[in-house]
């Protein structure tokens, strides 16, 4: 008896193992195509296996917060890049600098009780050409940038601060100076930009006080963001526009393991903005995006789409822990861009406080339709929410009426949505299911009481 019991605990872990590889190879796209098994190969960044260490205090930099030492910490990448590569490591202490350009080879490590802060004075940030709210154009470098790169990581259990307070303080003069006044306007970095490459991974490190978005990958493929924490404040001076992950024409992209509370979007999918948005080639569509097994904490949406978007295809939300979102899930709907959002899951959320379940509605924000345009006809399908259990205000704030007034309102076609085994708590429960050509509801329970279709 005990040969056949150590037999059969013996096989378990074969045969869970065996469970789990079977499972995976059914995780499909929600148009119904295989996943790739590079969604599920979670690997910790090993920075022993990335080439030789530097040290920052090894190479001339000091550990004082007030010292300004861009041009020591770039010599060090730039020294590690002509040796063949190798892991920048910001060590305990402080350390303030202005843009830094990672090469190929070259990753950044930022060690516990480390903090790499970015300067309050945007002069130190290079003025170049590059991508920004939907656009290309001469802007402001971030704290840390990379492109072109194959490979290229970020890790550690330390933090890159962006110092934004400075910043976010001077944007709200301005706005309240000039309301019409664009978010470039006032001059302020991103903390992390990716453009223009491959195999990237940020793990376990902090990113918080970015003084723009936090994170913006652009032109990217084959991404994974793993176990970061989010952050920047609400109060009790809002940070703006200080995005957590800016998702800009990317390809194959991994969030796990994250918290994301920040004041404005959480996850953002971007790719292009205007009449002529589709046929840019500096624009592009996001294709195969994966988020589950995060926390979301206070932000305006937890997932969003726009504002500037042009196509969206293959997203994945599901087993998030959500709190104080104004928005699950938010479809930013653009007059002047054309916008075909589809094949989107939702699925596996618990959370109270969070504004609005679903929010459709039209994004007139610093739009322009030019001369003798009409207004664009935007889409969006194949939308599915399923096994949700939520404490929100409003469960269906879908309309189209410009909430800036900015226009009259402009129709976008909805179809093909499907709600399946919610359990909804909401002061308004009404879902207008007229405005979705194509809705199907099962099992949708509001207030406790069953929704009949």
């Amino acid at each position: 008896m005990k040969k056949i019991l150590f037999a059969v605990l013996c096989l378990l872990p074969a045969f869970a193992s065996g469970i789990n590889k079977k499972d995976k190879a059914k995780d499909v796209w929600p148009d119904g195509t295989p996943m790739d098994a590079w969604f599920h190969d979670i690997e910790p960044t090993d920075i022993n296996k990335l080439g030789k260490h530097y040290r920052i205090t090894d190479h001339g930099v000091v550990q004082d917060s007030t010292v300004l030492q861009t041009e020591k910490i770039q010599a060090i990448i730039d020294k590690a890049h002509e040796a063949g590569g190798g892991v920048i490591i910001i060590p305990e202490g402080v350390y303030l600098s202005g843009s830094l350009f990672f090469k190929q080879g070259t990753h950044l490590h930022v060690v516990e009780g480390g903090k790499l802060k970015g300067s309050d004075d945007i002069s130190h940030f290079e003025l170049l050409m590059t991508r920004i709210e939907g656009q290309t154009r001469k802007y402001f470098a971030a704290l840390v940038n990379a492109d072109g790169l194959d490979g290229f990581t970020i890790s550690g259990k330390g933090a890159i601060d962006g110092n934004g307070l400075r910043y976010w303080k001077a944007f709200w003069l301005r706005r309240a100076f000039n309301p019409q006044c664009t978010n470039v306007d006032e001059m302020r970095p991103r903390l992390v930009y990716i453009s223009n490459s491959k195999n990237v991974q940020l793990s376990g490190v902090h990113l918080m006080n970015s003084p723009f978005w936090t994170t913006h990958y652009y032109k990217c493929e084959n991404v994974k963001l793993l176990g970061l924490t989010i952050t920047s404040p609400a109060a009790p001076v809002k940070a703006p526009s200080s995005d957590a992950v800016d998702i800009d024409a990317c390809r194959n992209f991994l969030i796990k393991d994250c918290y994301m509370s920040v004041n404005d979007d959480a996850v953002a999918l971007k790719g292009g903005k205007g009449v002529d948005a589709d046929t840019d080639p500096d624009n592009g569509g996001n294709y195969h995006i994966l988020i589950e097994d995060c926390t979301f904490g206070f932000c305006h949406g937890a997932l969003t789409f726009g504002s500037e978007s042009v196509h969206n295809k293959n997203i994945i939300m599901r087993r998030i822990q959500i709190n104080h979102a104004q928005r699950l899930f938010w479809l930013k709907m653009r007059p002047d861009t054309p916008q075909n959002y589809e094949h989107v899951l939702i699925e596996d959320i618990e959370g109270s406080h969070v504004g609005n379940f679903l929010y459709i509605r039209p994004w007139t924000q610093f739009f322009d339709l030019g001369e003798g345009r009409d207004v664009i006809m935007s889409y969006a399908s194949n939308i599915t929410m399923r096994n949700i259990n939520l404490e929100c205000n409003t469960v269906f704030r879908v309309d189209t009426q410009d909430p800036r007034g900015a226009i009259d309102a402009f129709d976008f076609r909805l179809s093909n949505f499907t709600f399946e085994n919610l359990d909804l708590k909401a002061k308004d429960p009404q879902i207008n299911e007229h405005l979705v050509d194509g809705f199907i509801m099962k099992n949708v329970v509001v207030n406790g009481e069953k929704v009949k279709k």
